[in-house]
């Protein structure tokens, strides 16, 4: 990725000129896959208002980047950011700081430039295959992306206010409106985690401002935690002396305290906490189930994502035989998609079920029993194809 310069980071966003505006999109006609959302490619849609896109499963065998045109969109109220003044935007940080500051796009470029190549996945990636159906976003397996970030340490911008001791939290929201009473979007993390060192404030996404669709013109990164976290249009921070009690944090997003987050089918009543880190998943990408050449090879690849730790293995099973190690890809780092690929030889006439695992260096592995709770969260069941030799 091209260095940013301050100048040519305060140019691509905008600050020097009237900043970004976008023109609403239209209504889109009831098809899978739809091209007249602003800045976006052919997204498979899921919901107009707010936007709900689905990135197509395929691209993912183009490259382990996800370009920006193509990156999934997930927004939870109709009012969002369609343009942005950045000559005017001000990033608010107070609550429990010493000091409550405004930042500038340019006062956020002085600080010091960090870059991180990380997955964003939406907590109910992949609902649709969850048995018995749970209602919400019927996502495939495309809402999901993994891009190069570009920004500055949250820790920078929090140490600059001052955080007093004793603070809990952090909750962060964004340019979004809620409709009437609704509650105000905004998660948050402990003041540990937001001081990681490794949670950023992106305004870069593949060496490109962020699209609008996808936060222009900031937005937090929460590596190796699911999107819900990932505020976009992020515009105020605000430090919490106590646990955040607010809807999206007490009530929405909650998951069974029970291991991969699953319980029995139809369980409504089981202790809950905050969803958090992600899972090891895997996939294949180079093809899907249907028919291939018996006794021909079968040369096989995809991508895999080790969750909150990186990538330690990703295994094939042919019939549920022994798991055979793949050769993996490149590593762009333990928060990033790591492609895999294998030749299968000597496949005999008939259906064969090819099944691939991820492991990743805490030592978690995907398994092939079924996970389900009522939120349709965190899938990662192994995954398998179907193919007929003959």
């Amino acid at each position: 990725m091209a260095d940013w310069g301050r100048r040519d980071a305060l140019a691509a966003l905008g600050v020097a000129g009237a900043g970004l505006a976008l023109p609403g999109w239209t209504q889109a006609r009831p098809l899978p896959l739809v091209r007249n959302f602003p800045q976006k490619g052919a997204m498979l849609l899921q919901r107009s208002r707010a936007p709900l896109l689905e990135t197509p499963f395929e691209l993912f065998d183009q490259g382990i980047i996800t370009p920006n045109d193509r990156f999934f969109v997930r927004w939870h109220y109709d009012d969002i950011p369609l343009s942005v003044d950045t000559n005017a935007f001000r990033l608010k940080v107070d609550g429990a700081v010493s000091g409550r500051l405004a930042f500038s796009i340019a006062d956020l470029l002085k600080l010091p430039r960090v870059e991180l190549t990380a997955i964003n996945q939406c907590s109910g990636n992949s609902r649709a295959y969850f048995s018995p159906r749970v209602p919400g976003a019927q996502w495939g397996h495309g809402a999901m992306g993994n891009a190069r970030w570009t920004g500055v340490r949250l820790k920078d911008v929090l140490d600059r206010a001052g955080v007093k001791a004793g603070a809990s939290a952090v909750r962060f929201s964004g340019l979004d409106r809620p409709p009437g009473e609704a509650p105000w979007f905004a998660k948050s993390l402990s003041v540990d985690h937001a001081r990681d060192g490794e949670v950023m404030i992106a305004f870069a996404m593949n060496g490109q401002a962020l699209p609008m669709l996808n936060g222009f013109p900031i937005r937090l990164v929460v590596p190796g935690w699911y999107s819900t976290y990932w505020i976009k249009a992020l515009d105020h921070i605000e430090v919490l002396d106590a646990p955040d009690d607010n809807f999206w944090m007490a009530k929405a997003y909650q998951i069974p305290a029970t291991p991969r987050a699953s319980v029995a089918p139809g369980t409504k009543d089981f202790p809950k906490l905050p969803i958090n880190k992600m899972l090891p998943r895997s996939f294949i990408t180079s093809r899907g189930s249907g028919p291939i050449k018996a006794g021909a090879p079968l040369h096989l690849r995809g991508i895999a994502m080790g969750g909150a730790s990186g990538v330690a293995a990703v295994n094939l099973s042919v019939d549920g035989g022994a798991w055979q190690k793949t050769v993996l890809g490149k590593d762009h780092g333990k928060y990033s998609f790591r492609g895999w690929e294998m030749t299968v030889t000597q496949l005999a006439p008939g259906p064969h079920r090819i099944a691939v695992r991820a492991t990743n260096t805490s030592g978690d592995t995907q398994l092939p029993d079924p996970i389900w709770n009522p939120g349709g969260y965190m899938l990662n069941t192994i995954e398998a194809i179907t193919v007929h030799a003959a």
